[in-house]
């Protein structure tokens, strides 16, 4: 594809400590610890390696279960999203694999402890299932819902390599006022395209750390022919982009030699237009293992941005610190609040805004909107300001 033809967002996994996942809980972690689970790397597998209390695996693993239930893990997403996939891979786990999963959403407000998500409310999201040793096993989702938690139970006990959870973020809006990256994969960006990524993937710019090594970053191949390699990402939602950063960490001797950025407005162009695209940054040049951070003149929306290097090279990080604009934070509000599940969005009314359980529950059931000017008005006074 072409970065002048932006196509949908691949997934993102949501559990994935890249993007700030974290384990809370598990039943049992006696053989290997549950934090194993949203490891972002391939699991890997030493035949020769034990511990004292048995062979060592990249996963969780629980004990064998002598007594009647089940054994199960807590994932906080590091983004919260719909979720689409989950894939439970049992890699090198063939004779302690547990013969069936289940996995279900939570939709929390705030940061409750584990504790008190134990009881809920739930909502099945992969129905008790088989799956394999030593193997991936993928489960469509087809609740849209936005989740927070996922609970995976295994049957009766076992060993996971690796839970992926994979979909697309939803962010809150009232967490994106003022100015936010908004290519962040944390609040919604997400890369669309690419010209090569044979050394890294350029979904790696978008993550919320630093980089700590050449290989957390966007690498392509050498380039031995004509033209140059480039990355478009669907920012957040419409906004106005303030500055812009360039992360070069740890690229020494395979850093772009130049850059340059622009951008498009598909709400009021046709991205598969080249003639629709504008500068944002002149093409300049870029300096190894150095973060350049560079203010962006102008002030005309855009919803997406495209990165050009020369000829080739790689990027640790790339950032478009900038502003929602009016519409832009209406769409991200309209999309944040039809996808709540009904406990959740009782509870946020409750909680944030003091709003009795009965009104909304009656704006629940009016949902989905499709014009902001049909949420409720304490809620549009405060996400959107009128």
């Amino acid at each position: 594809m072409t970065s002048s033809d932006p196509r949908p967002a691949p997934l993102q996994d949501l559990a994935s400590r890249a993007l700030g996942g974290s384990v809370m809980w598990a039943s049992d972690e006696l053989f290997a610890p549950r934090e194993n689970l949203i490891n972002p790397a391939p699991p890997a597998f030493d035949p020769a390696t034990f511990s004292g209390k048995g062979k060592v695996y990249d996963g969780w693993e629980s004990r064998r279960r002598r007594t009647p239930g089940n054994d199960a893990a807590i994932i906080r997403l590091g983004a919260p999203g719909s979720i689409t996939t989950v894939v439970v891979d049992t890699a090198y786990f063939a004779g302690n694999y547990p013969p069936e999963v289940s996995v279900e959403g939570l939709a929390a407000e705030g940061y409750p402890p584990a504790e008190e998500l134990l009881g809920g409310p739930w909502q099945a999201l992969v129905a008790r299932s088989a799956v394999a040793g030593n193997a991936q096993t993928e489960f469509p989702v087809t609740d849209p819902h936005r989740y927070t938690h996922v609970r995976l139970s295994i049957y009766p006990d076992g060993g996971v390599a690796r839970l992926r959870v994979l979909g697309t973020v939803i962010p809150d809006p009232a967490l994106l006022t003022g100015t936010v990256d908004l290519a962040a994969a944390e609040n919604g960006g997400a890369v669309v395209d690419c010209s090569d990524a044979f050394y890294g993937s350029p979904a790696r710019l978008l993550m919320p750390d630093r980089a700590r090594t050449m290989g957390e970053g966007w690498e392509n191949a050498r380039r031995r022919g004509g033209g140059n390699d480039h990355v478009t990402i669907a920012l957040a939602g419409g906004g106005i982009p303030r500055r812009i950063e360039l992360d070069t960490s740890y690229f020494v001797g395979n850093a772009p030699g130049e850059a340059m950025v622009s951008g498009v407005d598909a709400r009021v162009a046709d991205p598969a237009d080249p003639a629709a695209w504008f500068p944002l940054l002149p093409r300049r040049p870029l300096v190894p293992d150095t973060r350049h951070l560079l203010p962006l003149a102008g002030d005309r929306a855009v919803t997406h941005v495209r990165a050009d290097v020369y000829p080739d090279g790689g990027m640790a990080r790339l950032r478009v610190f900038g502003e929602l604009d009016a519409d832009g934070r209406a769409a991200v509000a309209v999309r944040w609040w039809n996808s709540l599940p009904e406990p959740a969005l009782l509870a946020c009314c409750a909680g944030r805004w003091d709003i009795a359980g009965g009104q909304a529950a009656g704006w629940a059931a009016d949902r989905p909107v499709t014009d902001p000017g049909r949420l409720p008005p304490t809620v549009r006074a405060a996400l959107l300001g009128y």
